[in-house]
């Protein structure tokens, strides 16, 4: 059960619970830039990125969010250097350790989407032990995407898919947008309606490509380390001020979506 209080959304943010996405998926950019202009190593804004992901889980699960999705790892991260890897693989190690008290505090559930492969075994010792004392929360999923890229995410579906087809589970014909969403990573979640991208980068960078197609994307300047409740507020506000077409037209007249 959680020992954190909701918080109510029209006190926080003067909106109501149903203005509110289900689903925020964050793109977290500038920790090295926020290092290099402190003259410290980029590791170092990778350990202060971490205060900020503990204050936004927090205050997305405590204001009822269903699910928060985090690119904490890309497949083409692996081209960083062999130190700054190292390090943030130690990184995850240790906050998946040491934020299980309060995971469990905000009724969160542990998710991961992503390829298992490569990633160290400390790594993946510390991810399954959260997510598997995790599994019996009922509040908000957090969805850590680590070791992701979505373009091997669509690839893996379409082998999955393929392989039911050779098998005679599956007809060519019946193949449709729910049987690929129902092969992705994220089965089972709802597709992301707001998107944030920190540090003011105006690219997706390979992020839930197939989930995103109607996401509303806000992009700030702020540095991801300095990013904190005040910023993911104004975020969630630009999205509740956004009018939702899915395609359809809205007539200015009535407002009413034809």
């Amino acid at each position: 059960m959680p020992t954190q209080p909701p918080l109510d959304p029209v006190a926080v943010l003067g909106l109501p619970r149903a203005a509110l996405p289900r689903h925020i998926a964050i793109i977290m950019d500038g920790n090295g830039r926020w290092a290099r202009q402190r003259g410290l190593p980029r590791i170092e804004g990778h350990r202060h990125a971490a205060a900020a992901v503990r204050e936004v889980v927090t205050q997305c699960a405590r204001l009822g969010i269903e699910c928060l999705t985090l690119y904490s790892f890309s497949l083409e991260n692996w081209r960083r250097p062999p130190e700054e890897v190292n390090a943030l693989m130690a990184l995850y190690a240790e906050y998946l350790a040491s934020e299980r008290q309060e995971i469990m505090d905000n009724d969160i559930r542990i998710v991961q989407i992503g390829q298992r492969e490569r990633l160290p075994a400390t790594v993946l010792r510390e991810l399954d032990a959260t997510a598997q004392l995790s599994q019996g929360n009922h509040g908000m999923a957090l969805c850590l995407a680590l070791n992701y890229g979505a373009r091997a995410e669509i690839v893996d579906a379409v082998r999955t898919l393929a392989e039911r087809v050779a098998r005679g589970e599956l007809r060519p014909g019946d193949i449709d947008e729910a049987a690929v969403s129902g092969a992705l990573y994220t089965a089972g979640l709802p597709d992301p309606d707001l998107v944030i991208r920190t540090a003011g980068e105006l690219r997706v960078s390979n992020f839930l490509l197939w989930q995103i197609s109607y996401a509303e994307l806000h992009v700030t300047p702020v540095l991801w380390p300095d990013f904190h409740a005040p910023d993911l507020y104004a975020a969630i506000r630009d999205y509740a001020g956004r009018v939702r077409r899915f395609g359809a037209v809205v007539e200015k007249r009535d407002n009413v979506i034809t």
